[in-house]
């Protein structure tokens, strides 16, 4: 069973709670659309499930009934007592109160290297959050995210695209991502102003290089992302090191994919090595 409108309604008055507008909250009030998202996230029992801004335990319910074992996360303080009693007959969840921005990940998760992220994710939050678990949280293995759905776009855009920037780089080291179904602002109590997509993410084996320099010359580059490359990383980037890694310095941010941002890393970090054979990884 999951939470309707009135529900929804009726939880928030029994506890004398309002959507926090500081913390994105936005709580999911249609059945379908969480068990669509359970049903998205194929996980179930033996699966560990951690979500995010658990809130009053919509999402959480429809992820319980799988069978998996769920750790719901929660930052607010007010609403963490509410979830707690929505999944007071759930033996397979477990509420956390804390801020996911500012947890200990590795103690968490420890234990277990193959876990599932499902999450309503706030609007504000979500893409640094995201980047975060990438780059620090390999113990999450695969991810299926409500966010806004320009985030989601920009999280799974191809190279020459409007949506393609830095972060598409980064999600596309460390994984593969799609947009895997839209969320109207209907379902939601309150109602946002933006559209919502989910976005899945499947994390695979990342290119062997350097992760630090690579997402250096990146955001240095999408920084600038109109001009060409020999413009937004002059003074960073030698101009031979272009043809070492087989990249015009004419090109664009967004006309490099993320093998073609590796080459070109490698080759700069051999420059800045004074190596001089030239030789870059495949």
């Amino acid at each position: 069973m999951t939470h309707s409108r009135p529900t929804i309604r009726e939880l928030l008055d029994s506890a004398s709670l309002a959507p926090r507008r500081d913390l994105g909250q936005n709580f999911v009030a249609d059945p379908n659309t969480v068990r669509r998202i359970a049903e998205l996230a194929h996980v179930g029992a033996g699966d560990r499930v951690v979500e995010i801004g658990a809130g009053l335990g919509s999402l959480t319910l429809a992820l319980a009934d799988t069978g998996a074992d769920i750790t719901a996360i929660e930052v607010d303080r007010g609403v963490v007592p509410v979830l707690r009693n929505v999944v007071a007959d759930r033996p397979n969840v477990h509420v956390l109160e804390a801020d996911a921005m500012r947890l200990d990940w590795e103690q968490l998760l420890a234990g277990h290297d193959d876990w599932v992220l499902v999450a309503n994710l706030p609007y504000n939050v979500a893409t640094p959050l995201i980047c975060d678990l990438l780059d620090d949280v390999p113990a999450i293995s695969r991810m299926l995210v409500m966010v806004q759905r320009e985030a989601a776009e920009r999280f799974a855009a191809a190279p020459r695209t409007s949506a393609y920037g830095a972060v598409s780089v980064k999600t596309a080291y460390w994984g593969d991502a799609k947009v895997v179904g839209h969320v109207p602002a209907s379902v939601f109590v309150p109602r946002p102003n933006v559209e919502s997509a989910l976005v899945a993410i499947t994390r695979h084996d990342p290119p062997a290089t350097d992760p630090d320099t690579l997402f250096t010359l990146v955001r240095t580059g999408f920084g600038q992302r109109r001009k060409m490359l020999r413009r937004s990383l002059a003074g960073i980037v030698a101009s031979d090191t272009y043809d070492v890694a087989g990249i015009s310095p004419t090109a664009r941010p967004e006309e490099l994919d993320v093998e073609a941002w590796c080459r070109l890393t490698d080759a700069h970090l051999v420059a800045l090595s004074g190596d001089g054979s030239g030789t870059v990884s495949p």
